[in-house]
């Protein structure tokens, strides 16, 4: 992740140790799937809010540059059937629990410990 990115992230959602939890910094910064259905009938899914993108923004970046972030991708569209939005926002959850957890530990990123992916047989 760039420093932009960082930069942007604090910027919106100030000292991000002071989020209990991750869910707390995504509901902060409104990132949530929205899905327009009715009945039997499904829409499209799409995020519910676009005001504030820094933590979307961000998450893109890391599965388009970080292997681990690429690889859990990756598992989620073609191993798990999700949708690729859905993976999306599921790695930005990812990402805000991260950012929380070493904001309240002090500790750095480590991508092996991070990134847990269960081998199918």
């Amino acid at each position: 992740m760039s420093i932009q990115s960082v930069a942007a992230i604090l910027g919106e959602a100030g000292d991000l140790s002071g989020y209990a939890h991750g869910n707390a910094l995504l509901r902060h910064a409104g990132l949530k799937l929205a899905e327009a259905s009715s009945g039997k009938w499904k829409g499209q899914i799409s995020i519910s809010k676009r005001g504030r993108h820094a933590l979307f923004m961000a998450t893109m970046a890391l599965i388009m540059n970080d292997v681990s972030f690429k690889r859990q991708h990756e598992v989620n569209v073609k191993m798990k059937n999700m949708k690729p939005m859905r993976s999306v926002m599921k790695l930005c959850g990812k990402l805000a629990r991260l950012l929380v957890a070493m904001a309240h530990s002090g500790e750095a990123y480590e991508p092996d410990r991070a990134h847990s992916i269960k081998q199918t047989a």
